[in-house]
């Protein structure tokens, strides 16, 4: 499918690894030109040049924390820069994917900490206001470029230890459907992407290390993976510049709910 992304710039953050780096992947499949960002430099590198393997025109990375706003602002500067030395004259970027975030810790609320709490809200929901304030100066109006937020089911229903992972996700959530309102007739379209049960490294950097308790939430259990999502980002971003995808929710087949999971002996 190589449509509207071919030869079009496209930003992802936390694109060092899980949805962020198969989304790279996939949209250097379609042809696209990439702006990658993350904290972990090193993986960010292979991670562009396993893009530009897989057909990316450009893939770029650099060193981006979306939980400082001067982090953010000097990506944001970085990546007009790119975009001026490969394009002179011309500045336009088509699909932002708001990908950075995760979840710290999985304590009550009684129990929680500062600092789980702190993080989460930095990245997860004014990580996704920073990027997309700096951001879109550089999207052009009426061309049927795209914002493209990760989500989470856990913006639609709440678990225990879940609070403030669960908040933060309802705040994109609600941030995702303002902006739709504000960007009302520029053109651009305005999306959340909500996965439910996939295996990433999200568990990893919940359970802070913890690998054998990483592996429990997907146990007998057949999850989504990165690449299932990396390919809807790439359908949500190249459906018609008249059609936004506003919210989309996608489980594994084997999770009806949150706390509904169907797992094999």
């Amino acid at each position: 499918m190589r449509t509207q992304s071919k030869d079009k710039w496209v930003l992802i953050t936390g694109a060092s690894s899980g949805f962020g780096a198969a989304a790279a992947r996939a949209f250097g499949a379609e042809g696209a030109k990439l702006l990658l960002g993350a904290r972990r430099v090193e993986r960010l590198e292979k991670v562009a040049a396993e893009a530009r393997q897989a057909g990316a025109s450009e893939a770029h990375a650099h060193f981006l924390d979306v939980g400082q706003t001067a982090s953010v602002n000097a990506f944001v500067a970085w990546a007009k820069e790119r975009m001026q030395v490969a394009s002179p004259g011309t500045q336009a970027l088509h699909v932002l994917i708001n990908n950075a975030g995760g979840a710290h810790g999985l304590d009550t609320v009684a129990e929680g900490k500062d600092e789980d709490w702190e993080a989460m809200m930095q990245s997860n929901v004014l990580g996704v206001l920073r990027m997309t304030r700096a951001a879109l100066p550089l999207m052009p109006h009426d061309a049927g470029a795209s914002i493209i937020n990760i989500g989470s089911v856990a913006s639609r229903s709440a678990y225990e230890g879940g609070s403030a992972y669960c908040g933060a996700k309802a705040a994109e959530l609600l941030i995702t459907r303002s902006l739709r309102l504000e960007l009302c007739g520029t053109g651009i379209r305005v999306s959340t992407v909500d996965p439910g049960l996939a295996e990433t490294e999200f568990s990893l950097v919940r359970f802070k290390g913890d690998a054998e308790r990483a592996k429990k939430p997907y146990e007998g259990a057949i999850p989504l993976t990165a690449e299932d999502v990396a390919e809807i980002l790439v359908w949500v971003a190249n459906r018609p510049p008249h059609v936004n995808i506003d919210e989309l929710i996608v489980k594994c087949t084997d999770q009806a709910a949150i706390h509904k999971v169907h797992r094999r002996k």
